[in-house]
């Protein structure tokens, strides 16, 4: 049984990467040769990261995943680190107006990516070691929230709110999971409101996109461009789809049609059949992460696995709300499919650790 489920994992992510390949040329190509002379730019890239994901994937998963409660303090630190060098100006790259990226010539490293492993493994080893403390407030809740908070406050200054609230939501899920006082997150939750109101309406860019998701059609060339642009290319996709590779919307009427709206170019080339086949994937998957969660063979990698799963289908929900215009746009990629370095690498990363999980629950 366990053998099937490692099997029904990796070869839905399989699937998934190589819709993934596929997807990123054909939406890729024309602008990448506009842009740069080669039709293959982004795949090339793209697989170079696949690879490297590929490498990291194996060593995590060769290593007892047990071994990573030893590091884990480590790991936050490495990670505070990290958000914090990529602020200084020289050292990370400024990509319109947000400060989020190391480069070295081809390669580029998103530190919030690997700060969204970080925490996942804390919280883990947190809860596994302060079980019966969990219910104290200051034993069992304000150690993860303090982390937490020095974590989504780095990972604002870049700024990057999307990211802020997905890991925080996954945090939070963890914990109430763990049995943490409804009394405690309740009041957090209460109590960020005015701090998320003042960051979403009170920040220009992110004001127009809220008005933008409430009537893209107030502002139609401006905020409101990409969601409608969106929306068209899923509505021309119809049921079957206009084929692969006559999508006309990634003939530079779609921005980042590759990236965060790579879901879009799937519903208008392979069509509404093609889009349920990318979420009923996504649902299988969730299927055979929740089998992990559950035969976890302890407490650690009960919780390491949730996190993981619930990172990876929150950023689908995400993206898919996005490009249908059901949520305000986020940049969150489409996990396994969409253009993207650190996020496809440590997606991969976090695909090991649970083939891990399932291989060592085999064997406890």
């Amino acid at each position: 049984m366990i053998r099937n489920l490692r099997l029904n994992l990796f070869t839905t992510t399989v699937i998934l990467i190589c819709i993934g390949i596929v997807m990123i040329y054909s939406s890729s190509s024309i602008y990448a040769w506009e842009r740069y002379h080669d039709s293959f730019f982004f795949l090339k890239r793209h697989l170079a990261f696949l690879f490297l994901g590929g490498i990291f994937a194996f060593i995590v998963m060769s290593i007892d995943y047990r071994k990573l409660k030893e590091v884990s303090h480590i790991l936050i630190f490495i990670a505070f680190a990290l958000l914090a060098l990529v602020l200084i100006p020289g050292l990370g790259r400024e990509v319109s107006g947000a400060q989020r990226w190391f480069r070295y010539k081809f390669l580029s490293f998103q530190p919030s990516e690997f700060a969204n492993l970080a925490v996942i493994i804390y919280v883990a080893d947190f809860i596994s070691r302060r079980g019966e403390h969990i219910r104290d407030f200051f034993r069992g809740f304000l150690p993860p929230m303090a982390v937490l908070g020095v974590t989504a406050m780095l990972i604002l200054l870049q700024p990057d709110l999307g990211t802020t609230v997905a890991i925080s939501s996954v945090v939070l899920i963890m914990l109430f999971v763990a049995g943490v006082r409804l009394t405690y997150l309740f009041s957090l939750c209460l109590a960020s409101i005015p701090m998320l109101y003042l960051l979403v309406f009170r920040v220009a860019y992110r004001r127009s996109r809220i008005m933008a998701f409430l009537n893209p059609w107030l502002d139609s060339r401006g905020s409101g461009f990409q969601i409608i642009q969106s929306q068209i290319a899923l509505g021309s996709g119809g049921l079957f789809g206009v084929g692969l590779g006559h999508s006309k919307q990634k003939l530079f009427y779609l921005p980042a049609a590759h990236t965060d709206f790579i879901f879009s170019i799937i519903g208008e080339e392979a069509g509404l059949l093609g889009t349920l086949c990318v979420i009923a994937l996504f649902i299988i998957f969730l299927r055979q992460g929740i089998k992990v969660i559950k035969n976890a063979p302890d407490v650690f990698g009960y919780f390491l696995a949730m996190g993981l799963v619930l990172m990876i289908c929150l950023k689908t929900v995400i993206n898919i709300g996005v490009s249908c215009g059901v949520l305000p746009t986020k940049g969150l990629p489409l996990p396994f499919i969409s253009y993207g370095g650190s996020s496809l690498m440590f997606d991969m990363v976090s695909i090991g650790i649970l083939l891990n999980i399932a291989r060592t629950g085999e064997y406890p």
